[in-house]
């Protein structure tokens, strides 16, 4: 995928997000200067178009923060469980060498 594409069509959909405005594809081909066949083709930039409006149409409803929290609730457990294992790894490498110096 060329990057500068990619970029300009990740661009548009912020500018577009930071106004308000709807972000449809006709929307999006305007302002990344490219055309609306181009976006509905290439999967990858069709992808960044369907996630921002995805994104946006969840943003401020109650069940969009729902997901959102479930989302980030999900994550933090990941990460307290991993750190869990970490430290029960720590304790397990620090006995042997406590029993040696003795």
């Amino acid at each position: 995928m060329n990057n500068s594409l990619a970029e300009r069509v990740e661009q548009a959909c912020h500018d577009l997000a930071a106004t308000s405005t709807p972000i449809t594809f006709p929307a999006v081909a305007d302002l990344a200067g490219i055309g609306r066949a181009t976006l509905y083709r290439r999967q990858e930039l069709r992808a960044v178009v369907e996630e921002h409006r995805q994104h946006t149409r969840e943003a401020l409803t109650l069940t969009g923060l729902a997901i959102q929290l479930d989302q980030l609730r999900a994550g933090l457990e990941a990460v307290a469980a991993k750190v869990r294992r970490q430290e029960e790894e720590i304790r397990k490498l620090r006995r042997p060498s406590r029993t040696s110096q003795n």
